[in-house]
């Protein structure tokens, strides 16, 4: 159980390393002009996309569906923070999904966002970590 919970967390701290830092590589990419540093910044958000935050991701709803099917469903069922904490990680896939359509923008040279809007949008994982940890941890109802 307390491997499951470690890789759980280990494979969530992955991801969000990812959610945190790809939006602002957007940001500098919505910022650059020149073609060198356009395919540069092409190659490391394909990098960080599908060779970090996507592995992460996938690894951490593995342990933390196999937690929830071996304890904790039967724990916490009818507890309302572990449905709000369910429910904010689907969010969380929006957001990862949102994440991949623009890297799919900036690879087609498409984008159609400033980087203040990506300065806005690197604020967002902060206020899911905040509110799944809080979720998770304290278990507020």
């Amino acid at each position: 159980m307390l491997w499951l919970k470690a890789l759980h967390l280990i494979f969530m701290v992955t991801w969000f390393a990812g959610l945190f830092y790809l939006p602002r590589l957007y940001v500098y990419h919505a910022m650059s002009d020149d073609e060198t540093s356009n395919e540069r910044f092409k190659i490391m958000e394909r990098k960080l996309f599908f060779g970090i935050m996507t592995p992460g991701m996938i690894a951490t709803f593995i342990f933390g569906f196999w937690m929830l099917g071996d304890y904790a469903w039967a724990m916490y069922s009818s507890s309302g923070w572990l449905h709000t904490k369910l429910t904010l990680l689907i969010l969380l896939i929006v957001y990862h999904g949102f994440c991949g359509k623009w890297l799919v923008d900036f690879k087609h040279d498409k984008n159609k966002h400033s980087h203040v809007y990506f300065r806005w949008m690197n604020e967002v994982p902060v206020l899911f970590l905040v509110a799944i940890i809080i979720l998770a941890v304290v278990k507020p109802f």
